[in-house]
């Protein structure tokens, strides 16, 4: 099986009669596939990683077709003003698309001089949406073999593992070299192999610190590093005093889920994956301020997920391996949101239904098939 497009496409084609568009996700996610389905793309194509696409680039020697297709060009340290003047003095017509495999979104921060000249869109790997899965046994095989279109059109755990081993290498060894100076490689790449034995657990920077023997702030900043990388995503709690939460401590996940062993932190891993795709879709097209957050109070309530407009929480979810009772955690803060969606869902289970409060029970695939 093989996707005959992938779901930002028909953005991607109506946002580039506007402004640039920056496409930016984890390597190997798709961002070339995407961008060689656009017509006249194979003309158009320059990735800064081929020598000869990096001297074309820098000569301004750039394709005749009103199609210009920039791969991996934040490595250029001049990147922006470059672009920049190449939006600022285009022909009419002219469309340009830049895709990247490091955070492109960060770089706003620290002074943007394209502000106002791009719309930015996340590609995210494979979902349940996405493939159209309709059985148990299809979305098992999703969580097998992750979400990246390699390993998973693979349709083999081995050469999933493999990949997956790989794909570490190639980040460690060639991307992250490429974007900062890190003197230590040994003990970063210590820390991409601890991190998975955490997900589905707040996060304790200073227990790595310890682990790795190096300072707080270093692990911070690798994390911070690994994050851009698009290796992992951070999930902060859901800060409300009037239901004593928690203010610190994010949970942290992976964008390649296969690389969790444990069957429970895995599946919470994919479903955290599955919403930080939706939402940052609705973020990207729609411009809405939604957020991915968790929930737990200092009593010890905790609920996985919490999707939130602003403040105000939309969407809450407890994932469960199997068939389970209502969780508390997920009774008590339905009642202090009563207007949110509140999902309790199983991997392996089968009961669908809805208790007297309004919380939905059910098959995972029931509220994942929902989202893009």
């Amino acid at each position: 099986m093989k996707l005959s497009s992938r779901y930002l496409e028909p953005q991607v084609r109506k946002d580039l009669d506007q402004k640039m568009v920056f496409v930016a996700g984890p390597r190997q996610v798709g961002k070339t596939t995407l961008a060689q389905h656009l017509p006249g793309a194979r003309e158009a194509y320059l990735n800064w990683d081929v020598a000869e696409h990096r001297e074309r680039i820098l000569k301004r020697e750039l394709p005749s077709g009103d199609l210009w297709i920039f791969d991996e060009i934040h490595k250029f340290a001049s990147w922006r003003d470059y672009l920049k003047g190449l939006y600022d003095g285009r022909r009419p017509g002219q469309r340009i698309l830049v895709t990247g495999s490091a955070r492109l979104d960060y770089y706003r921060y620290s002074g943007d001089s394209l502000q106002g000249r791009y719309h930015l869109l996340h590609l995210h790997p494979l979902s349940a949406a996405e493939l159209e899965l309709e059985t148990t046994a299809e979305l098992q095989t999703l969580l097998t073999l992750g979400g990246f279109p390699e390993p998973y059109f693979s349709g083999s755990e081995v050469e999933a593992r493999r990949w997956s081993r790989e794909y570490r290498n190639l980040l460690i060894q060639e991307e992250l070299p490429s974007l900062e100076s890190v003197q230590d490689l040994g003990r970063l790449e210590l820390l991409m192999l601890r991190l998975p034995e955490l997900v589905g657990s707040p996060l304790s920077v200073n227990a790595l610190r310890e682990d790795l023997q190096v300072s707080h702030h270093t692990v911070s900043h690798w994390l911070d590093v690994l994050e851009r990388l698009y290796a992992v995503f951070r999930v902060p709690p859901l800060g409300q005093p009037t239901i004593r939460a928690i203010k610190k401590a994010p949970k942290l996940y992976h964008f390649d889920w296969s690389l969790v062993r444990d069957p429970g932190p895995r599946f919470e891993n994919l479903v955290a994956s599955h919403l930080l795709k939706w939402i940052e879709y609705q973020q990207d097209t729609q411009g809405l301020e939604w957020q991915l957050r968790y929930f737990r109070d200092k009593d010890g309530r905790e609920v996985d997920f919490v999707v939130t407009d602003g403040r105000e929480p939309l969407l809450l979810v407890e994932c469960k391996l199997s068939d389970a009772p209502v969780d508390k955690s997920l009774r008590y803060l339905k009642r202090h949101y009563p207007q949110a969606d509140a999902w309790q869902i199983s991997l392996e289970g089968e009961k669908d239904y809805v208790t007297p409060e309004g919380i939905r029970v059910a098959p995972a695939l029931g509220l994942l098939r929902g989202w893009v």
